[in-house]
C-alpha cells in the first residue's frame, strides 16, 4: 500500500509505503503495479494515538446505559425522565453524580424513580453502584451480600463500593464485544489503548486476547491492572502496570500500599496510582517515597497538584497521566465544590511538563470523553463549558497537546514517530497540520492504519 503525498509527521511532504505490519519507504516513491495507492494530497500523516487511560468494557457497556448525571442530567425531574422507560428487566445508570439529588440516594428515594424493574446506577467515580429495592431483592437471591453492600442495622441501604466483581458474578455477565468501541476509536485516530481498570485479570486478560484475535479490537492494548495480570496466559495484549486504586473516603492501610508497591516491582512492573484529590496525591507520593519508586512509575489524573506536589512528583521520577478534557466537560462542577485556594491547582499541564515531568494523555472513558481531539483542545483553550478559563497559564501548544498522545505506552519519555521499519500505526487527517492544529477535531480524521491494516477509511470523503 502507498500512501502518496503527504505531509508525513517529522518528514515533510513525501510518500509512504507500507509492506506487512511496517513501513517500508518513506520518499517520492512510484506506484508499483497493482499496489493501493491512498491519495494523501498534502495532508497531515501522523503516528497513530494512544490512549493512556481507558476502561474498555465499562465503555462498552455504557451503550446500552442510561446517563443519569452531567451535563445530561442535572436534576431530580431530568432524572425521573431518562429512567422512565419501556420494557422489562434490569436498567443500567451511569455517571451520577452527588449534584443531581443533592447527596448520594438510597433504595427508598431510588423506588421513587423506579419501583417496578430492577435499577443499578454507577456513580461518576465509577467505585459505587446506588440499587433500588427490585435491584437488591434480585441480587440477594443469586449471592450472599458482599462486605461493600451498604448496611444500617439490619437494613441493606443499596449503595455498593467496590465491589464490580461480586456484581459480575451475581449477575452472570460477560465481558462485553469491544467491536463497536473499537471502530468509534478507529475513526478519531487511535491507534492503541492502555486499559487501566484495577480489576483486570487473567480472565480479562483472555478476553481481550479472544477479541484482538477474532477481530473485534482493532487497537494495540496494553492492560493495567491487578497484580494477578503476571499469572495470565500470553495472548496479543501487552501487560502494564499494576493499578492502585485510591479512594479519600477509604484509604488503604499505609503499608499495605507500600506493600503493593514492591510487589508490583518485585514483578518488574510499575505501578499507577488513581490521585484525584489532594489528600489521594499526598497519600501515593508517601507511598512511593517509602517503597521506593521505579521508571514508570505513574499518576493518573493528578486533579488536584499543589506546587509543592508537583516538585515531589518530579524528584521521585513520576509520570503524569492527565485528562485536559476534564476542564472542558467538568470545569464549571470544579469552581463551584473545589476550595478557591485550590483553583490554580486544578488539572495541571504546563507546570508539570517544566518541572521535567513525562505528561501523556488518558481519556477514562466512559467517564470521560473517549475523543482524543477534544481533550487536546481543552489542553489549548483550558476553557470549562460555561466559558470560564481555569489555570491559563497551564495551557499547552497544539503540539504539545498532541505530543500527550504520541507517547509510546512501554516507555512514557519516549515518543512514536513515523521511521522506515518503524510499525504502521498511522493517522491521517484531511487537512495539513497547520490547519488541523487550530481545531484540534476528530471529524478532521480520515484514515487509520493499525499494523498496517486500514481499520478506518474515510479519504474518499477527504476535501481537496
Amino acid at each position: 500500500m502507498l500512501i502518496h503525498d503527504a505531509e508525513v509527521f517529522g518528514h515533510g511532504r513525501a510518500d509512504v509505503r507500507i509492506e506487512g505490519h511496517a513501513i517500508a519507504a518513506i520518499g517520492h516513491l512510484a506506484a508499483r503495479p497493482g499496489e493501493r495507492v491512498i491519495a494523501a494530497r498534502g495532508h497531515a500523516l501522523l503516528p497513530g494515538l494512544h490512549d493512556h487511560h481507558i476502561h474498555l468494557a465499562a465503555l462498552a457497556a455504557r451503550e446500552a446505559s442510561v446517563p443519569c448525571g452531567p451535563p445530561e442530567v442535572t436534576d431530580a425531574p431530568a432524572l425521573a425522565a431518562r429512567l422512565r422507560r419501556p420494557g422489562t428487566g434490569w436498567i443500567r445508570g451511569i455517571g451520577f453524580h452527588e449534584s443531581v439529588l443533592g447527596g448520594l440516594p438510597d433504595a427508598d428515594e431510588l423506588d421513587r424513580f423506579v419501583a417496578d424493574r430492577p435499577l443499578r446506577i454507577q456513580h461518576r467515580s465509577g467505585r459505587m453502584w446506588l440499587l433500588n429495592h427490585a435491584a437488591l431483592a434480585d441480587l440477594l437471591a443469586r449471592a450472599d451480600p458482599p462486605e461493600g453492600l451498604e448496611r444500617v442495622g439490619a437494613r441493606f441501604t443499596g449503595r455498593l463500593f467496590d465491589e464490580d466483581v461480586w456484581l459480575q458474578r451475581a449477575l452472570g455477565s460477560l465481558p462485553p464485544d469491544l467491536g463497536a468501541v473499537s471502530a468509534a476509536l478507529a475513526r478519531r485516530g487511535v491507534t492503541g489503548v492502555t486499559d487501566m481498570s484495577p480489576r483486570n485479570d487473567p480472565a480479562i486478560a483472555a478476553h481481550v486476547a479472544a477479541q484482538i484475535a477474532g477481530g473485534s479490537l482493532a487497537q494495540h492494548c496494553t492492560l493495567a491492572g491487578a497484580l494477578s495480570l503476571a499469572e495470565a496466559a500470553p495472548g496479543a495484549w501487552h501487560i502494564g502496570p499494576a493499578k492502585l486504586h485510591l479512594h479519600e473516603a477509604a484509604l488503604p492501610a499505609f503499608d499495605d500500599a507500600t506493600a503493593f508497591v514492591v510487589q508490583a516491582h518485585r514483578q518488574g512492573r510499575a505501578v499507577a496510582v488513581h490521585c484525584v484529590s489532594e489528600v489521594e496525591l499526598v497519600f501515593a507520593l508517601a507511598a512511593f517515597e517509602g517503597a521506593g519508586a521505579m521508571p514508570g512509575d505513574r499518576i493518573e489524573h493528578a486533579s488536584v497538584a499543589s506546587p509543592e506536589l508537583v516538585g515531589r512528583i518530579a524528584a521521585l521520577g513520576l509520570r503524569v497521566c492527565v485528562q485536559p478534557h476534564f476542564v472542558a466537560e467538568r470545569g464549571d462542577r470544579y469552581l463551584a465544590d473545589v476550595e478557591a485556594r485550590h483553583h490554580g491547582d486544578l488539572y495541571r499541564l504546563r507546570s508539570l511538563a517544566e518541572a521535567g515531568v513525562a505528561l501523556v494523555g488518558g481519556s477514562d472513558a466512559p467517564f470521560g470523553s473517549a475523543d482524543p481531539w477534544a481533550a487536546m483542545a481543552a489542553a489549548v483553550s483550558r476553557t470549562t463549558a460555561g466559558g470560564a478559563v481555569i489555570g491559563a497559564d497551564e495551557a499547552l501548544a497544539p503540539d504539545a497537546a498532541l505530543a500527550l498522545y504520541l507517547a509510546d505506552p512501554e516507555d512514557l519519555t519516549r515518543h512514536r514517530g513515523i521511521a522506515v521499519g518503524g510499525p504502521a500505526d498511522l493517522c491521517l487527517l484531511d487537512r495539513p497540520w497547520r490547519r488541523a492544529c487550530e481545531r484540534l477535531a476528530a471529524v478532521d480524521v480520515s484514515a487509520t492504519f493499525v499494523s498496517g491494516r486500514l481499520v478506518h477509511d474515510g479519504v474518499d470523503q477527504a476535501p481537496v
